[in-house]
């Protein structure tokens, strides 16, 4: 095992890796960095959340001199990770004074045009605002020294093959240039040829997953209801200390505050905490004053704590290489572990994803009804209550109340409204999810009407395992489906229709975006007459 202080790379940036919390790097960045280093062109194959932006943030930062003009450009698909990318990169390079500057659309081209005038090491952009840059020569790529494609396989995906062709032209043409995809369909390795010197290709080796005595499953949960979810799911489990793993910082400050605000005993851990922070939340974890440990991927990594009985994943990790990561943090020492994943309709191919490379299949698991949990915490709340009345502290206080109320109420319906108010959940769960209305569809199914037909060679197979896959619905429960020239109606049963629509909706059929909307009601036929 390698650590980050083994990199050839400056004390500086070194000293800003140790700030972000990383002392040992991931898979990805142990494999790809030194090559990067050597000086070549290089490809590498990795999904986003395996740490690949300080896989090419720290060779590139390292290479930034004091010069005031732009060495380095990376191209990104959407202006949220190009924001995400600025600052990751701005944290790498705390301790090397190398400005940064993130560039997309949305954002005031002339803040942007005054910022570049004053000397920019760095720009991080999306090629539509790239390209207007370079049409208004407000950016200049002479000099630049290192060029970054990240998720070039999107970039590709959203139609800017030909912006990033021009971009790479006007670029220095002695330049190292690195190309990081999750998948290498033709387009990617046309664009490759084209563009990259005899490129090095790296990429993980997925091994096989996890000790066996690690159960896995999953829930198929609505994004509106995924809080309430979890807290139904953990409310239900016998859990003597978890892992709770979201996707990004703010993810995990935003459920650490909901669960702490609902009498759970968690607390977070991100890379925005100091070393102190970071230890003084450890020691209460592995102390059991908290319960749950709530963390990002890139903040859990050198977690050794051997009772941890759950790892739950609340948003689903984006390659099987995390997820194996993450789950291998339960079932220590010869313990037994549980590994529960939290899945949203949208991310249900990521989860098939995962199943694939770990050559198995995940068992899905409902999400516990409010009956089931009153009926699993009935012990636990018994003996709180028990401890409470043994306790006698300042009980008298209440005793005038008390008097009061009986006199007007039975004992049972004080101590019942008294439980609800104490044990239950603020929040409701919205079981149905959504309200459709009525789409014209068959009894106890809804119709949907969807934006692409036989334009895009659409056909009831391919509707039907796609919604089969997605949904996790068997084909034969699919009702009626019409498809014609330019759209398509398929009707679904009402209990799976809020899963239908947050899978399909903006998802991609053959290759083509669709959008999925309830359809509207059947026009009723005027009845005609004849006069004879």
């Amino acid at each position: 095992m390698s650590y980050f202080k083994d990199f050839q790379v400056s004390d500086e940036i070194k000293k800003g890796i140790k700030d972000m919390g990383f002392e040992e790097p991931s898979p990805i960045q142990e494999k790809v960095i030194p090559v990067i280093l050597e000086g070549g062109d290089v490809i590498g194959q990795a999904q986003t959340g395996t740490g690949k932006t300080a896989a090419f943030g720290i060779p590139l930062i390292d290479k930034v001199n004091q010069a005031s003009h732009v060495q380095a450009l990376i191209l990104t698909p959407t202006r949220e990770l190009a924001i995400q990318v600025s600052g990751e990169i701005q944290k790498i390079s705390k301790y090397k004074k190398v400005r940064t500057l993130p560039i997309y659309g949305g954002q005031s081209i002339g803040h942007q045009i005054r910022a570049l005038k004053q000397g920019v090491h760095v720009v991080i952009g999306t090629p539509g605002r790239i390209m207007d840059h370079l049409r208004r020569k407000t950016l200049k790529l002479d000099r630049v020294h290192t060029v970054v494609l990240d998720e070039a396989d999107e970039m590709l995906d959203m139609g800017f093959v030909d912006d990033i062709e021009s971009i790479l032209r006007q670029v220095n043409v002695e330049r190292q240039t690195l190309l990081f995809s999750a998948t290498m369909p033709p387009a990617i390795k046309k664009l490759s040829r084209k563009y990259m010197n005899q490129p090095k290709t790296v990429s993980i080796n997925r091994g096989e997953v996890t000790a066996p005595s690690i159960n896995q499953m999953y829930y198929k949960v609505l994004e509106r209801n995924k809080l309430e979810s979890l807290c139904r799911i953990i409310d239900s489990e016998d859990i003597e200390l978890g892992i709770i793993f979201c996707r990004t910082k703010k993810g995990v400050s935003e459920l650490t505050e909901a669960l702490q605000a609902r009498g759970y005993m968690a607390d977070g851990l991100h890379g925005d905490l100091t070393q102190m922070q970071r230890d003084s939340v450890m020691k209460k974890f592995r102390d059991s004053t908290i319960e749950f440990l709530i963390a990002t991927d890139v903040a859990a990594r050198g977690i050794d704590v051997d009772n941890v009985s759950h790892v739950i994943n609340y948003d689903i990790p984006q390659d099987p290489e995390s997820y194996v990561h993450r789950i291998g943090r339960t079932g220590r020492a010869g313990r037994h572990g549980l590994a529960l994943t939290l899945v949203t309709p949208r991310e249900m191919k990521h989860l098939r994803s995962i199943e694939s490379e770990i050559k198995m299949a995940i068992p899905s698991q409902n999400v516990p009804t409010i009956e089931e949990v009153v009926e699993k915490q009935q012990e636990s709340w018994k003996k709180q209550i028990i401890n409470t009345i043994n306790d006698e502290k300042d009980m008298q206080l209440f005793e005038p109340l008390v008097k009061e109320i009986l006199a007007d109420y039975p004992p049972e319906k004080v101590v019942a409204a008294l439980m609800k108010m104490t044990f239950s959940s603020d929040s409701t769960f919205e079981d149905d999810g959504y309200n459709f209305g009525e789409t014209g569809g068959a009894k106890g199914m809804v119709r949907f009407f969807i934006n692409v037909g036989r334009n895009v060679n659409m056909t009831p197979k391919i509707l039907i395992d796609e919604i089969s896959e997605l949904v996790g619905i068997p084909g034969k429960a699919i009702g009626r489906i019409d498809i014609f020239d330019k759209f398509t109606f398929v009707e679904v049963p009402e209990e799976v229709a809020p899963f239908v629509y947050e899978a399909l909706r903006y998802s991609r059929i053959n290759g083509a975006r669709v959008n999925l909307e309830p359809a509207k009601p059947r026009p009723k036929r005027e009845k005609r007459t004849f006069n004879k």
